[in-house]
């Protein structure tokens, strides 16, 4: 069955008209000419009742209605029932079962063999068979094991998309994310506007509760911002002027005036939706096995159908009998299951992956991330926040309190990046709030200031040396806490050395949890950065890293990670920034963590919305998951298969008696696909990695702090 070509939601006209009557094309989440996904499975829904009710009426008329139920009452009108049954057929053939002449035809005139080949081969070869035994006079027809096979193949697609629609959800709430209608300001009047009218630089007014209807920046007004729809944060984000927001996203609490910078197919939202429909669209390696084998599948049913008339007849079976039995061979070997097996766990896959902010590009990054077996990861702004924090404050004469408020009061007058992490640690202390006076700062070296009638000096051993102070009493300390990969800060009072400060990188809060369910899984984590080896070693050891690639510059991470690969690992590279996109590209699966840069993105292969390293055992997780299920499928698909066909042509028939007709056939064929498709719906309970309860508690404490400040 050609399941090869899901849709996105625009097509080429083009595209469109080749595949207006495919019912496959039909579940693959897109759709045709004015015809939305609804309108497709109504359109299913339509064929099957109608091919359904008319057949279940030909049963009763039927060979099988006259002699296994005893029904006894004449054909209307005075009618052989043959002729009645033809009458009764013919909205089943020219209605219900056309999409499947019209679909076998487009195959053949690509030259192709589908899904939709057999199904045209069983239902006509059955039809007019019995429609040439109607105009020469009359005798055994089975118009009734067309109709209930078209009836059966119907209610089979009918389900299956279905079930795509429900694995499509993700696009269609992505979609529904976006508010409809947005307030804009237009010379100094507020006005109501759809949102798809929208153009870049409008001034648009965002209430408390109500969503952000495109991307922009925050030109007034302070707010939280749920931002959890789009990128999968649980806690709202604070915005203030110059901040960027994110369409769809919802506003908590203030009142914001946003300019607009992207609207349309621009926006993240748009960029999301696009993304999964790509991978829900594209093929997997396993897609296009799945593709080669159906079509072998239709070729073997096919021989298989005429060897089997051919073999009966030669046996001394009436031509009845013998094309019973072959037509039932060309219906139950359609390889529909197979060409479900992959698509359906893959729209599962990526749909689970969107709902958490994780984006799968393609469905080979799908694939290949089930066969990944080493993370590389880069430090700065993917284990570790890429901003500061304070993890030693060291004092030899002072009270720590009391010399932290003089230190905070220096620092609070500084524009360094340091200065911040330490009146952040000062605040979260409780420290005293003084005032300071005659501030100095000397660029490079460190600041000054009058604090309480005290000089206070902050800065580098330079600093220090050129106030003439002298630093015998710290260095040691300073020195212990050096070597660890700490930047560490003298504290000076009155022409004394009296402490220490040392910073860090500040570890995410998910890094603990995200390395150990990497580990569970049983891959190795190496981390690689251009920071000096003793910084990276304790991280490392902090986070239980496997191995420690330091010092590297940029231009060499993607070497590094062909080095890895020569060894026979296949490597997965996760990054956030511009010197991370070489090695993005050159791994075997890309992860771009984060609001990255959009180069990191556009080399990536798998993009993570949340800057959380937790997403990358997850997706690797979904992969697996993935993976797992087209094997499930594939095997029961082929498996279905091999057993069929055999009782199908009627092997079983004189030793066991075991015969199946036509309409078991379409039944059991239909089933199916139907299992393949909940198979792959049953991927949703996958279990997935969750942060440890402890790192959660820092993470929501570092938050509260950041709000206090």
């Amino acid at each position: 069955m050609d399941h090869s070509h899901h849709q996105h939601m625009q097509h080429s006209p083009s595209q469109t008209d080749t595949q207006k009557s495919d019912p496959h094309s039909m579940g693959h989440g897109g759709g045709h000419a004015g015809m939305s996904m609804q309108s497709m499975v109504k359109d299913m829904r339509n064929r099957f009742i109608v091919a359904a009710i008319l057949s279940l009426i030909i049963v009763f008329w039927s060979p099988i209605g006259r002699d296994v139920f005893g029904f006894k009452t004449p054909a209307p009108f005075g009618l052989r029932d043959d002729i009645f049954t033809l009458i009764l057929s013919l909205p089943v053939i020219f209605y219900s079962a056309w999409i499947f002449f019209d679909g076998a035809y487009r195959a053949l005139r690509a030259r192709t063999l589908n899904m939709m080949v057999l199904v045209a081969v069983g239902v006509g070869a059955g039809w007019l068979y019995s429609l040439f035994v109607t105009l020469t006079g009359g005798g055994d027809v089975f118009y009734e094991a067309a109709t209930v096979l078209t009836s059966f193949v119907l209610l089979g697609h009918w389900l299956e998309m279905r079930a795509r629609g429900g694995a499509n959800d993700a696009v269609k709430t992505l979609l529904k994310l976006a508010p409809p209608k947005a307030f804009v300001i237009r010379k100094g009047e507020t006005i109501e506007v759809l949102t798809s009218e929208l153009v870049i630089g409008d001034i648009l007014l965002i209430r408390p509760g109500s969503k952000i209807p495109t991307d922009g920046i925050v030109e007034e007004g302070d707010s939280d911002i749920d931002e959890s729809m789009v990128t999968g944060e649980s806690l709202p984000v604070a915005k203030t002027v110059g901040s960027p927001v994110i369409g769809a996203t919802l506003n908590t609490t203030g009142t914001l005036r946003v300019r607009a910078t992207k609207v349309g197919a621009d926006t993240v939202l748009a960029q999301i939706v696009e993304l999964v429909q790509d991978a829900q669209s594209s093929k997997a390696p396993g897609q296009r096995l799945a593709d080669r084998a159906a079509f072998w599948l239709v070729l073997v049913a096919l021989i298989g159908g005429i060897l089997t008339l051919v073999s009966w007849l030669l046996f001394g079976a009436t031509f009845q009998v013998a094309i019973l039995f072959a037509i039932t061979v060309v219906v139950i070997t359609c390889p529909d299951a197979l060409g479900l097996a992959t698509p359906t766990a893959i729209m599962v896959g990526t749909g689970l992956g969107a709902k958490r902010g994780i984006l799968f590009k393609t469905a080979s990054a799908l694939e290949t991330s089930a066969r990944i077996t080493t993370v590389v990861m880069d430090k700065t702004g993917t284990l570790t926040q890429g901003k500061p924090e304070v993890t030693d404050f060291i004092t030899l004469s002072y009270d720590k309190k009391q010399l932290l408020g003089l230190v905070a009061a220096v620092e609070r007058e500084s524009e360094h990046p340091l200065a911040g992490a330490v009146v952040t640690y000062a605040e979260a202390k409780k420290a005293s709030v003084l005032k300071a006076t005659a501030f100095r700062n000397v660029p490079g070296h460190g600041a000054g200031a009058t604090v309480d009638g005290h000089k206070v000096f902050i800065g580098n051993r330079k600093l220090m040396t050129a106030e003439g102070i002298n630093i015998d009493p710290v260095s040691k300390k300073r020195e212990e806490l050096s070597s660890t990969g700490r930047t560490t800060v003298l504290v000076a009072v009155d022409g004394e050395a009296v402490g220490i400060i040392a910073l860090a990188d500040a570890i995410r809060d998910t890094a603990v949890s995200a390395i150990k369910a990497l580990h569970d899984s049983g891959i190795e984590v190496v981390m690689l950065t251009g920071d000096n080896q003793a910084t990276a070693e304790r991280i490392a050891s902090q986070l239980h890293i496997d191995t420690v690639i330091a010092e590297v510059l940029p231009a060499d991470k993607s070497a590094k990670i062909a080095e890895l690969q020569k060894q026979g690992k296949r490597v997965a590279m996760v990054g956030d920034g511009v010197n991370d996109a070489p090695a993005l590209a050159q791994s075997d699966l890309g992860i771009a963590i984060g609001a990255g840069t959009d180069v990191a993105i556009e080399t990536a292969d798998v993009v993570l919305m949340r800057s959380d390293p937790l997403g990358v055992p997850t997706a690797l997780r979904i992969g697996k998951g993935t993976l797992r299920k087209m094997h499930q499928n594939l095997s029961w698909a082929v498996g279905y298969n091999t057993i069929a066909l055999p009782i199908a042509a009627g092997v079983f028939y004189s030793s066991l008696g075991l015969k199946l007709s036509p309409e078991i056939a379409a039944l059991s064929m239909s089933g199916s696909s139907v299992i393949v498709a909940v198979n792959a719906l049953l991927l949703k309970r996958l279990k997935l990695p969750q942060a440890e309860a402890v790192s959660q508690v820092i993470a929501q404490n570092s938050r509260r702090l950041a709000s206090n400040v």
